[in-house]
């Protein structure tokens, strides 16, 4: 998307190669993280992004973080974060640090939120979300019915970040090249929702700010959300990540992952061979070795991280599930 009367921002945190490698000249360590939200088990599309942002950081010497995005309080699973934690420490993608939950930080969020408040850039919502416009971001195309209201509870309304009509956000994802997002068409995006929970998009750039990530790996599926999160970093004066986006694991027809074999729970006695799937998902080579699939998932990440390389599926925002 472009508009030749539009300001943009860019992103360029770092000069990149087309390989997608972290060039040596950069000049911080490397903080990258996974942050799954505990709503359901991990499937083969959840181990595969876990898998790459593991990889990415370790081959890059740089830490991995994990965090826990529970703030969709009516979706969590109870017990859901504790499954997904033992599940990754099964296939040997292990963690630096301690685990952080964003439901233990809504008074960051909120500070974020006032500060967003106090500089004008919000206004109250009453639409439904059902006038969204069908698109990749969660909130794309909302037409700006509210933008010039003036809304009291009740009835219950929502928060909204209000986007720069006039501008637009260029993004040089490490593994998906140059991406530009007109924020007209993108729309003014939700920042805590009408039931008080703060959205996805306000949380996570805070998240990232507070923790140091200067590297994001993460799905396909969020490329959009990117624009978004660039204009609330500029917003409230935070630093951007560099961002690289893999592959979304898709079913062989190209539909989002159903109720298959493949969107169940991986089984952590298979550790071995569903390693092996997910990097070959993501064009990785595999070893040449008759009965590697039964070797300890340590063996195998470290062969990964070794020879990691993101040229493989450089440009390619999607992946058939074939067989894994």
């Amino acid at each position: 998307m472009s508009a030749s009367t539009a300001t943009a921002t860019t992103v360029t945190a770092e000069a990149i190669s087309s390989a997608g490698e972290v060039p040596r000249e950069a000049a911080a360590p490397y903080v990258g993280r996974f942050a799954p939200s505990p709503t359901g088990a991990l499937h083969l599309g959840s181990l595969v992004a876990a898998l790459g942002s593991y990889l990415d950081a370790r081959h890059q010497g740089g830490r991995w973080l994990l965090r826990m995005e529970d703030l969709d309080t009516p979706r969590v699973v109870p017990g859901c974060a504790d499954q997904i934690l033992r599940t990754l420490e099964c296939f040997g993608l292990l963690w630096d640090g301690e685990v952080t939950y964003q439901s233990h930080h809504i008074e960051r969020y909120a500070a974020s939120l006032d500060e967003l408040r106090a500089k004008h850039l919000t206004f109250e919502c009453s639409c439904s979300r059902r006038l969204r416009t069908p698109g990749p971001g969660d909130e794309q195309g909302y037409p700006g019915t509210c933008r010039d209201k003036t809304l009291r509870p009740p009835p219950p309304t929502a928060t909204r970040f209000r986007i720069d009509e006039h501008q637009s956000v260029v993004v040089n994802d490490r593994f998906q090249g140059k991406c530009e997002f007109e924020m007209r068409a993108m729309g003014d995006v939700v920042v805590r929702r009408r039931d008080g929970v703060f959205a996805y998009q306000l949380a996570v750039v805070v998240d990232d700010a507070d923790q140091g990530i200067n590297y994001v790996v993460r799905g396909a599926d969020l490329l959009t959300s990117t624009a978004w999160q660039i204009s609330l970093q500029n917003a409230l004066g935070l630093p951007q990540p560099s961002y690289a986006h893999l592959p979304l694991i898709v079913e062989p027809d190209g539909q989002k992952l159903s109720k298959s074999h493949r969107s169940v729970p991986v089984d952590p006695s298979r550790a071995g061979s569903l390693l092996l799937a997910a990097l070959q998902l993501l064009g990785q080579t595999t070893p040449a070795t008759a009965g590697i699939e039964f070797e300890t998932p340590a063996v195998i990440l470290n062969w990964g991280v070794d020879h990691w390389s993101p040229h493989a599926f450089h440009g390619i925002r999607a992946t058939p599930a074939r067989g894994a």
